[in-house]
């Protein structure tokens, strides 16, 4: 049986994905898996033997009609997205069966039980949502020289970014029982540099900076070797909670009910209560962004000691 699968856009998304995925092929006779998508998140989830082919999917609607009939013809398509693009692709997907995900019916739960609930649907079954899954062979922990990830990035937007300055205060306190690590996307490198200046400032040197300068296949390698990674509500957030990497998440604008990391027992969540949260904006509509602001490195630094 050949099935298409559109993964989301987002990685933290696609990531998310993989117990639904799964509990497909667990129900499915065999399946043969294509799936499609931007390039990151096929090359997240391309290592998966369940998973028969991946194809980067093209964002010029000029060629989608051509696009779609490159495909072939499937005998079910699942599509993650909702977006109006994704209803035009679907239109033009050759397959029996199409079932296309609506977030307007999956409410006030994790996301991954949302996407799961979809599968559930469409497939009139009942699986449970398993952990996440990355097939990647995780890096054995160096047991002498303990590894602390700094992820300052977040693609969403601004809003969900802590402070540089107030992850490099968090890096100086630990630096004295961790080798860090700076990752980041070729768009954050200048926050990565930011973070970088200040260590140096502080006397810390036992630092390493790979902002920009990782695929994905090799930040989620690095992630797994981690014994602690600060973030925000991020991409190689989920890549961490897959490889149950002790994490503390930073949450401002977004709903740490809905998508902080999945089935990670050593994930400590730091945040704010105030009544504009969530507000699920890019850019802080108050222009104060004290959901962030009003976090300081000393609660970073305590939850930290906390899980490790």
């Amino acid at each position: 049986m050949k099935i298409l699968i559109e993964l989301p856009s987002w990685l933290g998304d696609a990531i998310m994905t993989t117990p639904a995925i799964e509990n497909i092929s667990n129900h499915l006779d065999s399946p043969e898996i294509t799936l499609i998508g931007p390039f990151a998140v096929t090359e997240i989830l391309k290592n998966n033997p369940i998973v028969s082919k991946v194809v980067v999917l093209e964002k010029n609607y000029f060629n989608i009609i051509r696009y779609a009939r490159s495909l072939g013809h499937f005998d079910i398509y699942f599509s993650f997205r909702g977006t109006f693009r994704a209803k035009v692709l679907s239109l033009l997907v050759f397959s029996k069966r199409k079932y296309q995900f609506d977030k307007r019916k999956y409410l006030k739960t994790h996301q991954v039980e949302k996407y799961n609930n979809f599968i559930n649907e469409s497939l009139d079954a009942n699986y449970s949502a398993g952990p996440l899954k990355l097939n990647f062979k995780a890096i054995d922990k160096d047991k002498k020289n303990n590894q602390l990830g700094i992820n300052p990035g977040a693609s969403y937007g601004n809003s969900k970014r802590w402070y540089p300055e107030n992850f490099a205060q968090v890096a100086v306190s630990l630096s004295d029982r961790f080798n860090i690590i700076i990752f980041g996307g070729p768009s954050e490198e200048d926050i990565a540099k930011d973070i970088e200046k200040r260590l140096i400032q502080n006397g810390v040197f036992n630092y390493v900076n790979l902002a920009g300068k990782t695929n994905i296949s090799e930040l989620a390698l690095k992630i797994s070797s981690l014994d602690l990674l600060i973030t925000g509500d991020s991409g190689p957030m989920h890549i961490a909670a897959a490889f149950q990497v002790p994490t503390v998440a930073i949450f401002g604008p977004t709903n740490d009910q809905e998508t902080s990391q999945w089935m990670n027992k050593n994930s400590s969540i730091v945040k704010t209560d105030l009544d504009c949260q969530p507000c699920m904006r890019r850019l802080c509509h108050l222009k104060h962004h004290n959901c962030m602001k009003m976090v300081h490195s000393i609660d970073v630094i305590n939850a930290s000691n906390l899980i490790v």
